[in-house]
């Protein structure tokens, strides 16, 4: 068979830089890109509050009470139960949800009330929230309920607060400290 009179194809490539051209081509590309990322790391500025505010973090994670007081099991019910599986006590594995209500200088600013995580309800309940609040002094009252059972206790904390211009005022929950704490 003889070749078609077609023109062929080149499979030529375009030759590449060279030597000194190649790193000359690199330079310039890292260049633009450290310019980049330095003007944008100082451009536009960002300002998470105004100059006369202060910022309110609440920040609590806790297991909440069991929904039921523990009951013993009669000696009828645990016969009936697998060996392996006699436990005296029946107590339920869901856990209360957390209440929380935050008041300053008497108005409410936040209330919440969250359920526990997990397929039967017995992990923790988190709750994050942030408050953006006029810097100065206020007078700050939190509640929170861990247990939804009649007559249970309410964590409370009141305190006056002195917030400076850019201060980050933490709500926490620390049983060992006493319960709900200001830092």
């Amino acid at each position: 068979m003889k070749p078609s009179n077609e023109s062929t194809v080149s499979n030529k490539r375009p030759a590449a830089p060279s030597g000194a051209g190649r790193w000359v081509g690199q330079f310039v590309l890292y260049g633009v890109f450290a310019l980049a990322v330095g003007v944008f790391s100082h451009w536009p500025p960002y300002h998470p509050m105004g100059a006369d505010q202060a910022q309110i973090k609440v920040s609590i994670s806790r297991v909440g009470k069991p929904v039921g007081e523990c009951r013993k099991r009669t000696p009828e019910e645990l016969a009936k139960m697998p060996p392996n599986m006699r436990a005296p006590m029946d107590c339920p594995r869901e856990r209360s949800p957390l209440s929380l209500d935050v008041e300053l200088d008497g108005q409410s600013v936040l209330s919440r009330v969250v359920a526990p995580t997990g397929l039967s309800k017995d992990g923790a309940s988190s709750i994050y929230e942030r408050l953006v609040v006029q810097a100065g002094e206020h007078r700050l009252r939190v509640k929170l309920n861990d247990d939804k059972r009649p007559g249970a206790p309410t964590h409370e904390r009141e305190a006056t607060v002195k917030l400076a211009a850019g201060q980050v005022l933490v709500i926490d929950f620390d049983a060992e400290k006493g319960g709900i704490t200001l830092q």
